[in-house]
């Protein structure tokens, strides 16, 4: 129960810090929010995304689950990423991993875990599709970190497949969607440098919803 009540020790705290910098922070807060970027990441508590974004509350609206998997049946990302691009008009999409993950990592065993079969078969899906990429790795740990960069890019794929994506693209120019992971063992984020716009183009030859009103 110690762990427990630290956290309300430590709101407390925060909230006097907060109010000692700023007396009007509270009051500011809650007049609303106007995040620039949609954040979708790992659940693992070793990465937060405020934190490794430097950001402060109200700046990035974020959605978290195993492995930052992109779902079109999940109702639960399809519906942040419908709110956060249509209505909150975000202007980044980040799909965010991390090294070391431990949904990636489960998905390269050849075991069954339940009700996590599912879910990670997402995961096993992009295995199946970079197969010959990553079975020319040899070295297992170097073959396990570039199935977590090839699962982001998959993601945002997913991202970029969604209509709602594509038509605040094509009537504003934004959403841009990015793909980062982030580096446990150094703190940093790495840029994959997805070619959005590259991406879009080859995503609408198949899944063009852009039109769609």
């Amino acid at each position: 129960m110690k762990s427990y009540q630290k956290v309300f020790e430590n709101n407390k705290k925060w909230v006097a810090d907060k109010k000692a910098t700023d007396k009007e922070f509270f009051a500011k807060l809650s007049e609303g929010q106007n995040p620039e970027f949609l954040y979708i990441g790992c659940s693992d508590s070793r990465a937060t995304a405020e934190e490794l974004m430097g950001a402060g509350p109200g700046e990035v609206f974020v959605h978290r689950n195993i492995a930052n998997v992109v779902s079109n049946i999940d109702l639960n990302v399809m519906s942040v990423i419908e709110y956060a691009v249509a209505h909150l008009k975000v202007k980044h999409v980040v799909i965010c991993g991390h090294y070391y993950c431990g949904g990636v990592k489960a998905a390269m065993q050849a075991q069954d875990l339940g009700i996590l079969n599912p879910w990670l078969r997402n995961i096993r899906d992009v295995y199946r599709i970079h197969k010959k990429e990553l079975d020319a790795i040899t070295d297992e740990d170097a073959k396990y970190n570039r199935l977590i960069e090839l699962n982001v890019e998959e993601q945002a794929t997913n991202v970029i497949k969604t209509a709602v994506v594509q038509r605040q693209y094509i009537n504003t120019g934004y959403p841009i969607v990015h793909g980062w992971v982030f580096d446990v063992h150094s703190g940093n984020l790495v840029d994959l440098n997805l070619n959005f716009e590259e991406k879009l183009k080859d995503i609408q030859a198949i899944y063009n919803l852009g039109s769609l009103k």
